[in-house]
C-alpha cells in the first residue's frame, strides 16, 4: 500500500503527514466516532506526542493503539515480554 502525503494546519501553521491511505482510513474513523474534526485530533496526537518522535509515527501508533483498545488487548497490561515468566513461588529458576 502507498504512503500518502497530506498537509493539514495544526494550530495555525501547515505541516504534512506522510502515512498509508489505510491508516488515514482509520483516523478519520476515529475523529468521527469521537465527534472531531480530523485537524483537532492530528493536534491532539500532536500535542501528547514526544517531540523527538515524528508526526506521521504518532499518528501511526494512535490508530493502532485505538485499534488494540477496542479489540480489548491492553497492552499496558500485557506481561513484558522481556521478563521471565514467574510462577506462585516466583520467578522460574
Amino acid at each position: 500500500m502507498a504512503v500518502v502525503k497530506r498537509s493539514v494546519s495544526i494550530s495555525g501553521h501547515q505541516t504534512s503527514i506522510s502515512v498509508e491511505e489505510r491508516f488515514w482510513q482509520c483516523l478519520r474513523r476515529i475523529a468521527a466516532r469521537e465527534r472531531l474534526p480530523l485537524a483537532r485530533l492530528i493536534a491532539r496526537i500532536d500535542a501528547a506526542r514526544d517531540p523527538a518522535d515524528n508526526l506521521s509515527s504518532a499518528v501511526r501508533l494512535h490508530v493502532l493503539e485505538d485499534a488494540l483498545a477496542r479489540a480489548g488487548d491492553d497492552p499496558a497490561s500485557s506481561p513484558d515480554p522481556d521478563e521471565p515468566p514467574s510462577g506462585p513461588a516466583g520467578p522460574l529458576a
